[in-house]
């Protein structure tokens, strides 16, 4: 039988772009389409544009295109995920409409997905962003690294193929504030990466503002670590152990060089230290709403990758001594 490659693609505001991404785009899917079936989906993210119109016209022409107009700008992470919900393939790949991430990549990530990997990311080697949104990425990505329980792969964006174990783990994680990268990462499974200089858009201005990306990067942050509740731990433990040794210090200044100190100045020490006891407190109330938090996501407990088992082994019975155990393995 067939295999099924989708491709999903998020539309906002990209008129100037869509015929040509069309184009190039279907010169890589005549090259597919003699070894897989293709569909193509395409999400207009409310389009202020003519994209929709465009759509719509691809739809009546190419019988591959499904296509999805959403009632409203949602986000890029909600078009994707609106994308993935109506992908059937048993590979998925996911890229921008702008051609900065380019269409003939698509085959080498097929190759290594045939050749065994689950996710295969496209790497930004080089990319022709600012010096600005280079460093802030860059810091971001380093600060996430640090504090994030999922180990999310570094300058890869949305731009990556994922197999239908991966989608159906998405497709099935119903999380509202959504970072596809650090949950496509947090599924595990094997990863491949193809390194890539990312060209400039070829039309149009990006959709990504620059409160859109800090959104996306607290999501980020807030989605895959609960150090922000842990702050008021660190805040808490300095306070505290800091106005512990100003407290002391007082009174041994006060027993060997018989320094008389104002009631006003016990007073502050003595607030200070109950200023960091409240931040304790606060942490502990921080860690019961990050456990909630992590419940609420509903992510699954574990994910399988793959089960092995022999139906028609023979039943050992009695234990394996060293000697047996040994000639398992000749």
């Amino acid at each position: 039988m067939q295999k099924k490659i989708s491709f999903v693609l998020p539309i906002y505001n990209e008129e100037g772009n869509i015929p040509l991404m069309y184009t190039q785009l279907c010169e890589v899917v005549l090259q597919l389409e003699k070894d897989f079936e293709i569909q193509i989906v395409l999400v207009n993210d409310g389009s202020r544009d003519q994209s929709w119109p465009l759509l719509e016209k691809l739809v009546q022409h190419d019988e591959r295109i499904t296509a999805i107009n959403l009632s409203r700008n949602f986000g890029h992470q909600l078009a994707l995920t609106a994308g993935y919900d109506h992908a059937s393939g048993d590979a998925v790949i996911t890229m921008d409409a702008d051609l900065q991430d380019p269409p003939h990549l698509v085959l080498q990530m097929i190759d290594k997905w045939l050749a065994g990997a689950d996710i295969v990311y496209a790497r930004r080697a080089d990319r022709t962003d600012g010096f600005l949104k280079k460093l802030t990425a860059d810091l971001y990505y380093r600060f996430l690294d640090t504090i994030s329980d999922v180990r999310i792969p570094r300058y890869v964006g949305d731009f990556r193929l994922i197999d239908k174990k991966v989608l159906s783990f998405l497709q099935t994680s119903r999380e509202k504030s959504r970072y596809l990268r650090g949950m496509v990462a947090w599924a595990g499974f094997k990863q491949e990466f193809i390194d890539f200089k990312r060209p400039n858009r070829h039309a149009g201005v990006t959709g990504y503002t620059w409160s859109k990306m800090i959104k996306l990067a607290f999501d980020g942050m807030t989605g895959f670590s609960l150090f922000p509740l842990r702050v008021a731990a660190f805040v808490g433990l300095f306070v505290v152990l800091s106005g512990a040794g100003m407290f002391f210090f007082m009174i041994a200044d006060m027993l060997i060089y018989a320094v008389s100190y104002p009631l006003f100045k016990w007073l502050a020490v003595i607030m200070y230290l109950f200023m960091g006891l409240q931040f304790l407190l606060l942490w502990i109330v921080g860690e019961y709403i990050g456990r909630i938090f992590e419940q609420q996501k509903g992510r699954p407990l574990y994910l399988i990758s793959g089960l092995a088992k022999d139906v028609n082994c023979v039943a050992q019975k009695g234990k394996l001594d060293e000697a047996r155990i040994r000639s398992l393995y000749q």
